[in-house]
């Protein structure tokens, strides 16, 4: 159960990371990997208040919420793989400032957004 339960979810959350994305750069352009960032960052506010929720709120389910929700739909939506290789091309193409900003956002803001997050749910 758990494996399908994993599937279903990392089905969403990869569908969901290309909207989010495709719809980040449709707005902002692609000069700069913002839809990748908005991914990491929603992704890490949505797994810190996810884990606390499941785990303080939702015993007898947990593991089932767990695997859909934090394996599945957060694995497949959050993109540290995309992170990487933008971040990579940036480079590569002499971009030097737009990759270390890119970094410093997606690390900074994504532990910083997955604590806030911790401190919603336990809010919720």
């Amino acid at each position: 159960m758990h494996h399908l339960l994993i599937f279903l979810g990392a089905g969403l959350g990869g569908i969901s990371r290309y909207w989010v994305s495709h719809g980040i750069h449709l707005f902002l352009g692609r000069q700069f990997p913002f839809g990748t960032l908005v991914v990491n960052a929603t992704g890490s506010f949505l797994m810190g208040m996810l884990f606390t929720i499941i785990f303080e709120r939702f015993g007898d389910i947990g593991p089932q919420l767990r695997a859909l929700l934090l394996i599945g739909f957060l694995g497949g939506y959050t993109t540290f793989s995309s992170f990487s290789l933008e971040t990579l091309n940036l480079l590569e193409n002499g971009a030097w400032w737009d990759a270390l900003l890119n970094i410093l956002l997606n690390v900074f803001l994504c532990v910083g957004l997955s604590c806030l997050g911790v401190l919603g749910g336990r809010q919720f």
